[in-house]
């Protein structure tokens, strides 16, 4: 039995949890129930099904959108526009349901980011993102050829910069390190077993001549979005790339002493179709290599999967999900699909214990923010001055920031540590302040106010989810309240000794089952008088869960 078999036969309800927590950004009990009965085939339809284009974000001080194509005087500030996109992209992530486009956009993000304050462009940081919306259930190959002209990315690594008189290595480099093949070990002076020094300034040379276009005039046929543009002139009737190197390139050993050289001159210049078929036939050069498929199966199989990789699982599992997506031309469903389907994702490729998937993985804030209040069906305004400026600006965004994401504005280029640096990964996100922060999160979303005591716009009407929800059939039970709760709430059976605390210590106080029996009774024979014992005592027992370790995993 391989690892990366598919699963056979109805996923059930704590497999259906699991896809759905890995593969969306909150599991709810209509999902669970819809998604028990089918295969994992007829899952992956629904997850991948191509979603609605989202409406273009808006600007609060026009009641319109910047996006046309570029921010005026009437608009907002850039900052302003810039936290408006984010609330956005928030928004998209929220109302995702169970389309996995959204985590693959998002996935995308954290593993090509800019910086919001480097690129100082509500615009270009939108279209970044349509980009990876575009490509999310497409082909990375493809989406890597377009980040590399993307504006965002252009002025975040330096590469508009990269001229023929003076190259710029910025964004080569940490092409070949972060974003595609990856840096294996150091073999030697300038070697990285991947690619070498020598490589890194040849790449540098096909990248030179390259713009952005901040008038956004500049659009792509593929995709029909901006992009930068590569500097050109006219001569003798003939578009050159004016500031493009023109000469060969040749690259290492590590890909096989390959020469790249423009296919038409005019004069001592290439022409723009040749400096254009230069960068494509670099990129062919780099996806053939069967390390660039194993690099980006990796970071895909630490986002959805776990962050750990040992040789077994390198050899059973990595290896052959990259051949997979290779074959494919990096077609990112193609790969996904594979992993989410495989019996190693579902724990079901071995009989062990100590390497179980489910559960494995710390959620990060906005796994954790969004989860929950997707989860529990909390109603967001729909008022857009009320959701961005009272629910997102003065809650959401701190919430998240408290707990250690600060969106959009990673401190290094390889992104959010989380999904980056051994060997924590997403132990990344507890701290002693951030695993505060997230402890008080509960607090806050039950009171529905922000830290600082104001209306946060949104709350956490338990009372109201157990009564109208349709979840719990019999909320006179004890037993079925907590163990409905703790099926929703965690991601994997728990220990008896376990459950007996949530429910004889924190649930029932110390009580027989029987008394709650009677205060539910009292609370629907007297719903004024009882409201608020019911009440607080269906609060204590989620609060405690999400207070738990347990609560933080996924």
């Amino acid at each position: 039995m391989a690892a990366t078999d598919k699963l056979s036969g109805a996923l059930g309800r704590q497999n259906a949890a699991h896809l759905l927590r890995r593969a969306t950004f909150g599991v709810t009990e209509a999902a669970v129930q819809q998604f028990a009965s089918l295969t994992v085939d007829q899952a992956m339809d629904i997850l991948f099904a191509n979603p609605t284009s989202p409406e273009l974000p808006i600007d609060l001080k026009t009641n319109a959108t910047w996006l046309n194509p570029k921010a005026t005087a009437s608009n907002s500030e850039q900052d302003v526009l810039t936290d408006y996109f984010i609330m956005w992209h928030l928004e998209q992530i929220r109302k995702s349901g169970t389309s996995i486009s959204e985590r693959l956009t998002y996935f995308l993000h954290t593993h090509l980011p800019v910086r919001r304050t480097l690129v100082h462009s509500s615009e270009m940081l939108y279209h970044q993102n349509a980009l990876y919306r575009h490509f999310a259930l497409g082909s990375f190959k493809e989406l890597f050829k377009h980040i590399c002209m993307d504006n965002a990315m252009l002025i975040y690594l330096d590469n508009a910069t990269n001229d023929v008189s003076s190259p710029n290595e910025n964004f080569a480099r940490e092409m070949f390190e972060l974003y595609s093949i990856g840096r294996g070990a150091q073999v030697s002076e300038g070697d990285y077993t991947n690619y070498t020094e020598d490589d890194i300034k040849a790449a540098t040379r096909i990248l030179t001549g390259y713009q952005t276009d901040d008038t956004f005039e500049t659009i792509h046929p593929d995709t029909l979005l901006p992009t930068g543009k590569l500097k050109t002139q006219e001569s003798n009737g003939v578009m050159i790339a004016e500031r493009h190197d023109a000469g060969e390139k040749i690259f290492s050993e590590r890909f096989d002493n390959k020469s790249i050289s423009p296919a038409e001159l005019e004069g001592n210049f290439a022409t723009a179709e040749a400096a254009k078929g230069e960068f494509d036939e670099m990129m062919d050069m780099i996806f053939d290599k069967d390390e660039t498929a194993r690099f980006i199966t990796r970071k895909l199989y630490r986002h959805f999967v776990y962050y750990q990789i040992d040789e077994q699982i390198e050899t059973n599992v990595i290896e052959p999900l990259a051949a997979q997506f290779k074959a494919a031309d990096y077609d990112m469903s193609t790969v996904v699909k594979a992993m989410l389907s495989s019996q190693h994702f579902y724990d079901a490729d071995d009989a062990l214990t100590t390497n179980n998937i489910k559960g494995s993985i710390i959620k990060s804030p906005i796994e954790l923010i969004m989860g929950t209040v997707n989860l529990f069906g909390v109603s967001f305004p729909s008022d857009l001055t009320s959701l961005y400026e009272k629910t997102y600006k003065t809650g959401i965004f701190q919430m998240i920031e408290d707990q250690g994401l600060n969106f959009y504005e990673p401190f290094e280029v390889a992104g959010y540590p989380a999904y980056h640096q051994y060997p924590i990964y997403s132990r990344a996100w507890v701290r002693p302040h951030t695993l505060a922060y997230r402890y008080q999160f509960a607090e806050l979303l039950f009171n529905g106010v922000n830290r600082q005591g104001e209306d946060l716009g949104i709350k956490l009407d338990l009372l109201d989810w157990v009564e109208n929800s349709g979840v719990i059939s019999n909320a006179s039970d004890a037993n079925e309240m907590v163990d409905k709760f703790i099926e929703l709430m965690i991601p994997f059976a728990i220990a008896d000794e376990r459950r007996e605390f949530f429910l004889t210590n924190v649930f029932l106080d110390g009580l027989y089952a029987s008394a709650w029996t009677s205060e539910w009774n009292n609370y629907l024979a007297d719903p004024t008088q009882y409201k608020s014992t019911v009440e607080s005592r269906i609060n204590v027992l989620v609060n405690a869960i999400m207070q738990s370790p347990e609560y933080q995993l996924y």
